[in-house]
């Protein structure tokens, strides 16, 4: 028998979050595919991918399925160590991943940068500012969750 709504815990609003905007960071690649290579030339994804796709190559529509479908899987294990959703596997695990790799695209893109040399500094300022923050809140959320998850 289910508890009481008065005994049940509240989602954590950090990992709901983060769920959250995961999931918007997957839903915005999905952009790519749908509306092509200005989607990827706005997103910063750089004018080879655009190119690739104005000439109808398959390379950035898998890329971009890959990177969307880690992006929904992040989402629901954030959403999972909110408790939305049941529980996943390795959850504890994952979240501490999910939460370093943000964490490290956030802080590291210097390093990174010489192997996309087709994204502008603006791309690199934003998505980096967008992954830390994303980071952050996943590292809130897990600090609060950590006894329960």
């Amino acid at each position: 028998m289910p508890a009481e709504p008065s005994l049940r815990r509240r989602p954590n609003p950090f990992l709901l979050a983060g769920g959250i905007l995961s999931a918007l960071a997957a839903v915005a690649h999905l952009g790519c595919i749908v509306f092509g290579a200005p989607w990827y030339r706005f997103l910063g994804a750089g004018e080879q991918m655009a190119q690739m796709d104005l000439a109808g190559h398959w390379y950035p529509t898998v890329v971009t399925l890959v990177i969307a479908g880690m992006l929904f899987t992040w989402s629901a294990y954030a959403l999972s160590g909110a408790g939305i959703i049941r529980r996943l596997p390795l959850l504890r695990f994952v979240l501490c991943l999910v939460t370093g790799i943000y964490l490290v695209r956030g802080l590291g893109f210097y390093f990174l940068m010489p192997y996309f040399p087709g994204n502008s500094p603006t791309f690199w300022a934003v998505s980096s500012g967008i992954c830390l923050v994303i980071g952050l809140v996943h590292l809130v959320g897990l600090r609060q969750t950590w006894s329960r998850i």
